[in-house]
């Protein structure tokens, strides 16, 4: 170019043809380079596959409103991390490219502390009263976690190593942090599928289980109602969080990073001294952690590592471990009933709830009880089984943790 400069001015000389020919090469050969850096240069049929993805999830998101505060971020992230451009040219812009701007932010998934801080958002916005008020809710929320040890055992028959079988399986607990925090340090290699299936699945909550619930109960079972749970007192919320960490941690130490969060979080909403810290847990923290945590993670699947029949296979334990978790929440509940009074039966509707999906899942229970009596509400009772899902969703990953690492 600098040649180029000096030698543009003397008119004269722009008759003679080497220089003019000099001139036209060097151009053609910038255009051609700039060519080669675009990403249509670079473009393959999975990239364009990946984007058309995210289109979709943002899409789902919009038009049907499926979990937009994960689909929107993630679907974006996808379409980023596809974003075509020459590998080696050492721009700095991957998300794998050490320095760069996505990689920074992507060491919050990769190196699992992005999920703990999820998790004491949720404590902060959990209500874990119906639980309290019905302890034995605690049996079904532990029930629909058989979903994620069969799943284990699918993973492993699908060929998959044990510790990226523990990473799989934990899709079926319906909760994203989890299977983020579990494949993580199991697993990252397979993590992007992972999550993206989690969240993907957690979105499709209804879709799932609603058949299920309807093909494994009877019209008498949707019609039992159920007393309202008690009020429960400040001071057994408060002990709650410290006995729910003390009995959990003790079980599972391995657990410990979202457990405590959870519990602490829970803490802080219910002390009823630290509201400014439990409005920040779960207001601009989770926010921000959730923003962060959608797009990496959706910049993680880029096409050359989740266009794999390893995807495939996941996809299909996840959905698997999915309708396994509903059954057996639903008939556990069915089984309860067997020995209970006639006067405390149970709705099997709110069995769904025992998965981590808070509240989707919960709603979809007082949603099918409605259909079938609308003066019936189910929602309270079914937030007991549901919070209890997310307890026993971590202490299920501790569980796998400890011992596959």
């Amino acid at each position: 170019m600098q040649r180029c400069l000096q030698v543009l001015p003397h008119r004269e000389d722009l008759g003679g043809s080497p220089i003019m020919n000099d001139f036209f090469n060097f151009i053609g050969n910038n255009l051609v380079d700039f060519w080669q850096y675009t990403g249509f240069a670079n473009a393959t049929w999975g990239h364009i596959v990946m984007i058309a993805v995210g289109c979709l999830f943002i899409t789902l998101a919009i038009k049907k409103g499926w979990e937009p505060l994960l689909l929107v971020p993630i679907g974006f992230g996808i379409i980023l991390g596809n974003i075509p451009f020459k590998a080696d040219a050492g721009l700095e812009i991957g998300l794998y490219e050490e320095g760069s701007v996505l990689n920074i932010l992507y060491q919050g998934v990769k190196t699992g502390w992005y999920p703990p801080l999820i998790f004491l958002g949720i404590g902060a916005m959990t209500d874990f009263g119906p639980l309290i008020a019905n302890p034995k809710m605690m049996l079904v929320g532990a029930a629909a976690q058989f979903g994620i040890f069969a799943a284990y055992i699918i993973a492993l028959l699908l060929g998959f190593e044990p510790d990226q079988a523990a990473g799989i399986a934990i899709i079926g607990g319906a909760d994203g942090p989890t299977a983020i925090f579990l494949s993580s340090k199991l697993a990252p290699n397979l993590m992007g599928a992972i999550a993206v299936c989690a969240y993907s699945y957690m979105a499709l909550v209804p879709v799932i289980q609603r058949p299920i619930m309807r093909l494994l109960t009877t019209k008498k079972e949707r019609l039992i109602r159920m007393e309202a749970p008690r009020q429960v007192s400040q001071t057994e919320k408060i002990i709650f969080p410290i006995v729910g960490l003390l009995l959990t941690a003790f079980i599972v130490p391995s657990g410990l990073p979202l457990l405590g969060m959870l519990f602490f979080g829970n803490l802080l909403n219910v002390s009823g001294v630290t509201g400014r810290l439990a409005e920040a847990a779960k207001g601009p923290l989770i926010n921000c952690v959730t923003i962060l945590l959608g797009l990496t993670v959706g910049a993680s699947t880029q096409a050359s590592e989740f266009l794999t029949p390893s995807t495939l296979k996941i996809l299909l334990v996840g959905i698997t471990a999915f309708v396994i978790a509903t059954a057996s929440g639903v008939l556990f509940v069915k089984f309860m009933n067997l020995f209970l009074p006639k006067g405390k039966k149970i709705n099997p509707l709110i069995g769904n709830a025992g998965v981590s999906a808070v509240p989707m899942a919960a709603r979809i229970s007082h949603d099918e009880g409605q259909k079938a009596d609308p003066t019936n509400y189910l929602l309270m009772n079914a937030m007991g089984p549901n919070v209890a899902g997310v307890i026993g969703s971590a202490c299920a990953a501790g569980v796998l943790l400890g011992f596959l690492i």
